[in-house]
C-alpha cells in the first residue's frame, strides 16, 4: 500500500476518492485550500493538510513522505483569469513534486475534442497534463467522458434543466456527442490505477460505455423522474448568452456554467488508448448512471458540505437543485467577535430579525396560514443558542462559537433553505456576513427565489449593519 496525496481533495472527485483510497489500505493526505473544509467532512484517520498550488512553500510540506499524488485541480470558478492560474498551479505542483522525490502524479483531465480549436476550458485541462510531464515525476493522465454523480456540474445541468423547466428553449449544443461515464467507474479507474506502475508516463481516455447526444441524456433522465419536457432547439443562443441563460434556470455557478457551455458545442468521444482494457470493470449506460446518482440522493451518500449540496439541508428530495442559489450581506466593524456573537445569538427573540422585522412578520405568517411551524415553536433561551434548537421557524444545524451559525429555514416553500451568520478577523476589525442559500424545487423554487431576490439583498445588508451597530453596544462575553 502506498502513501497518497490527494490535491484538491475539497472538490468533486476528491471528496469521493479520499474514502476509496483509504478503504484499499492507503495511507491518505487530503490536501485544499481551507482545510476547514476537508475536517468537516469527517474522515476517519485522513491526515487534512492545507496545500495551495498557487503557493509553492506550502506544497513541499504536504508532499513530504508520499509515494503518489492524485492531481485533482481545476480553477473554472475563478473567472477569466481561470486558464492563468491553472497553468501557474500545474508548473509549481511539478516543481515541487520533483523536489520532494514523489514518485507519481496521477492527473485527472478530461475527454479531447478532435479539432484544431476548442474551448478555453477544454484546451488549459490539455495544457494541466502537458505541464505536470514537463516536470521529473512520471505522470498518469486520465481523460473521462461527462462524470454522472451528485455534484458533477454538467450532470447538475441536465437535472435542473429538466426538473425547472417543462419547456426547453436550448441551443445547438444539446445535439453534441459525449461519452458519459459514472461516478463510480471513474472512482475504480482512479482507484485502479494507484496499483499499476506500468501505466507511468501514459496517457488514457476514460469513456462511458455509449455515445449519446446531450438531448438524449436530457430525455432518458427525464423518463427516470417522471417528466415530460418539450425541447426546442434554435441556432441564435451562442455559448456565452447559453451561459447567462444557465445562470438563469440552473443553480450552477455562474463561472462553472460559463466554462461548460464554451465546451459543450464540441463532440466528446474517445479516440485515444482507454483504460477498459487496462482495468477491467462494468461500466455502466447513462440510464444506470443516472439511476446511482439519484439513489445516492436518496441514500444521503453526499459526503460534501451543505452548501455543496448535503442532502439533508434539501429535504432528502434529489429534485431540488444541488448547487444553491445565494444572496449576501457584508459589513466591516469594529465590533469585537463576543459582541457580534452575543448579537447574532438573539435572533429570533421576542420575533427580532435585526431589519425589517415587518416583513418577516408577514412572511411568518403566511407560513402559519397554510400550516407551517411559524409562531408555534418558542426558543429554549433567549440568549444561548445550541445545535438542534429552534429559533421559530428556523433549526440550528451547526454552529461555531464566536465564528459562525447555520440555520436551516422549515418554513414551507418550493425548495430548500439556509442562512448563516459568519466572522472573520480582516486586520484589527470584524467582517460580518449573512448568507442566504436556497435549493429550489422545480419551476416554483426558481420563481420564488427571483421574486424575492430584490427584497433579499436590501434584507440582508440591513441585517449587517444592524447587527454589527447592535454589537457595540452589547458587553463583551460570550452567552
Amino acid at each position: 500500500m502506498a502513501n497518497i496525496l490527494v490535491v484538491g481533495a475539497s472538490g468533486y472527485i476528491g471528496t469521493h476518492l479520499v474514502p476509496e483510497l483509504q478503504q484499499q489500505g492507503h495511507r491518505v493526505r487530503a490536501a485544499a485550500r481551507q482545510v476547514k473544509v476537508l475536517q468537516g467532512r469527517n474522515w476517519q484517520d485522513v491526515e487534512c493538510v492545507r496545500a495551495d498550488v498557487l503557493e509553492p512553500e506550502s506544497l513541499d510540506e504536504a508532499l513530504k513522505g508520499m509515494d503518489i499524488a492524485y492531481y485533482l485541480v481545476h480553477s473554472m470558478a475563478a473567472g477569466s483569469r481561470f486558464d492563468e492560474l491553472e497553468r501557474q498551479g500545474a508548473t509549481n505542483f511539478a516543481a515541487a513534486a520533483e523536489r520532494s522525490g514523489l514518485q507519481r502524479i496521477i492527473y485527472l483531465g478530461g475527454l479531447v475534442p478532435e479539432t484544431t480549436k476548442s474551448s478555453r476550458h477544454i484546451e488549459s485541462r490539455e495544457r494541466t497534463g502537458s505541464l505536470l510531464r514537463k516536470g521529473a515525476v512520471p505522470v498518469t493522465e486520465l481523460r473521462a467522458g461527462m462524470i454522472i454523480g451528485p455534484g458533477s456540474a454538467a450532470w447538475e445541468v441536465i437535472r435542473d434543466l429538466v426538473n425547472h423547466l417543462p419547456v426547453m428553449v436550448t441551443p445547438r449544443w444539446v445535439n453534441s456527442l459525449s461519452q458519459p461515464i459514472s461516478l463510480d467507474n471513474i472512482l475504480g479507474y482512479l482507484t485502479g490505477i494507484a496499483s499499476l506502475p506500468e501505466t507511468e508516463g501514459l496517457i488514457y481516455d476514460a469513456p462511458g460505455p455509449e455515445t449519446l447526444t446531450y438531448e438524449a441524456m436530457m430525455l432518458q433522465y427525464a423518463e427516470l423522474v417522471d417528466k415530460h419536457p418539450h425541447i426546442f432547439r434554435v441556432p441564435v443562443l451562442t455559448p456565452k448568452l447559453s451561459s447567462y441563460w444557465l445562470r438563469l434556470v440552473t443553480s450552477v455557478p455562474a463561472n462553472i456554467a460559463r466554462a461548460l457551455m464554451e465546451g459543450l458545442q464540441y463532440n466528446f468521444v474517445s479516440t485515444g488508448p482507454t483504460l477498459r482494457e487496462v482495468i477491467p470493470q462494468y461500466l455502466m449506460n447513462f440510464r444506470e448512471s443516472a439511476r446511482a446518482a439519484l439513489a445516492a440522493d436518496r441514500e444521503n451518500k453526499i459526503v460534501a458540505r451543505w452548501v455543496e449540496g448535503a442532502i439533508i439541508c434539501r429535504g432528502f428530495n434529489s429534485e431540488y437543485g444541488f448547487y444553491a442559489k445565494r444572496e449576501s450581506g457584508h459589513i466591516l466593524t469594529t465590533a469585537s467577535r463576543e459582541q457580534l456573537w452575543a448579537t447574532i445569538c438573539q435572533i429570533g427573540d421576542k420575533h427580532q430579525y435585526f431589519y425589517a422585522d415587518a416583513l418577516w412578520f408577514a412572511r411568518r405568517a403566511l407560513d402559519w396560514i397554510v400550516g407551517g411551524p411559524s409562531f408555534r415553536r418558542p426558543r429554549r433561551h433567549p440568549r444561548d443558542l445550541q445545535v438542534g434548537d429552534i429559533v421559530d421557524s428556523w433549526r440550528v444545524i451547526g454552529m461555531e462559537r464566536s465564528r459562525s451559525l447555520t440555520l436551516q429555514m422549515e418554513m414551507r416553500m418550493p425548495g430548500a433553505g439556509v442562512l448563516e451568520f459568519e466572522i472573520e478577523d480582516i486586520g484589527d476589525q470584524r467582517r460580518l456576513s449573512v448568507n442566504a442559500y436556497f435549493h429550489p424545487a422545480g419551476l416554483p423554487g426558481l420563481l420564488y427565489w427571483y421574486a424575492l431576490l430584490p427584497l433579499h439583498g436590501m434584507i440582508f445588508r440591513g441585517m449587517t449593519r444592524n447587527i454589527a451597530r447592535l454589537a457595540l453596544k452589547e458587553s463583551p462575553g460570550t452567552p
